[in-house]
C-alpha cells in the first residue's frame, strides 16, 4: 500500500548543496523535494507545502486552516525538510507556512465527517552550500555522541525535539546525553534518507506508534 507523504519545506531556500540533477537552475530546497518525489515507489504519494511567496499577511486563520488541513489530512506522514535558511528571523513564526504545517500535521483533524489523527513526522536535514551538515549537527567523538543546533529551527518543531517523558540518560563531561528515541520528530541526514525512504518513514511510523510517550506540542 502506498505511503501518503506531505512535505513541508521552504521553498525559496537556496542555502543548500546543489544537486546534480539540477542543470542549469538554482538548487533550492524545492529541488530536494522533486528529488524525492522521483525516488519513491510507485503507488506512493506527496502532497506539497505552501509557496512560500505567497504572504500570509492577508489571510485569516480559518482560511490557513482549511488549505492546510485539506491538503494534510489524506496523509498520515510528514516530512520536514530542515534546510539552514528554512526560518526567517526578520519575521514572525506564526507568519510563515512551515510552523503551521507542522502545527496541523500534529493535530487531529477532522473533515466532512471523517476524521484523521496526529501524523508521523521525520525531519529530514538538508546539507547546506558547502554540502556539510555542521550548520546543524555535530559530532563528539569524545562522548560518540552527536549534538543538534535545535535554537535555528522554528519552536514548533524544536519542541517536539528530545521530548519523550521518561529519558534515558547518560552523562559525560557533565553532560545530559539522550539514549535512544528522545524525540517525536526523529531527524535524519538527507543523503541517508533518499538512499532508504521506507527504512526512516518506518522509523517515524514506529515512534507514531507509541506518541502517547511524548510531550507533543501542536500549537505555533
Amino acid at each position: 500500500m502506498g505511503k501518503k507523504i506531505f512535505v513541508s519545506y521552504k521553498y525559496s531556500d537556496n542555502k543548500v548543496k546543489k544537486l546534480p540533477s539540477v542543470w542549469f537552475e538554482e538548487t533550492t530546497a524545492r529541488s530536494y523535494v522533486d528529488e524525492l518525489q522521483s525516488k519513491l515507489e510507485e503507488g506512493d504519494h506527496i502532497n506539497k507545502g505552501e509557496n512560500d511567496e505567497e504572504s500570509m499577511g492577508s489571510l485569516a486563520d480559518s482560511t490557513i486552516g482549511s488549505k492546510l488541513g485539506d491538503k494534510i489530512f489524506d496523509s498520515t506522514v510528514t516530512v520536514v525538510l530542515i534546510s539552514k535558511g528554512m526560518k526567517d528571523n526578520s519575521i514572525l513564526e506564526k507568519e510563515q507556512w512551515i510552523p503551521w504545517e507542522i502545527s496541523y500535521s500534529l493535530k487531529e483533524q477532522s473533515r466532512q465527517g471523517r476524521n484523521s489523527k496526529t501524523n508521523a513526522v521525520l525531519g529530514v536535514v538538508l546539507p547546506d552550500s558547502e554540502g556539510t551538515y555542521e550548520w546543524y549537527y555535530r559530532n563528539n567523538s569524545e562522548c560518540n555522541s552527536i549534538s543538534h543546533f535545535t535554537n535555528q529551527l522554528f519552536t514548533i518543531l524544536s519542541e517536539n525535539m528530545f521530548n519523550i517523558k521518561k529519558p534515558v540518560l547518560r552523562t559525560c563531561n557533565e553532560t545530559k546525553i539522550h539514549e535512544g528515541e528522545s524525540s517525536y520528530i526523529k531527524t535524519v541526514k538527507w543523503d541517508d534518507f533518499i538512499n532508504n525512504i521506507n527504512l526512516y518513514i518506518e522509523k517515524a511510523v514506529e515512534i507514531w506508534r507509541i506518541r502517547d510517550q511524548y510531550n507533543i506540542k501542536k500549537v505555533v
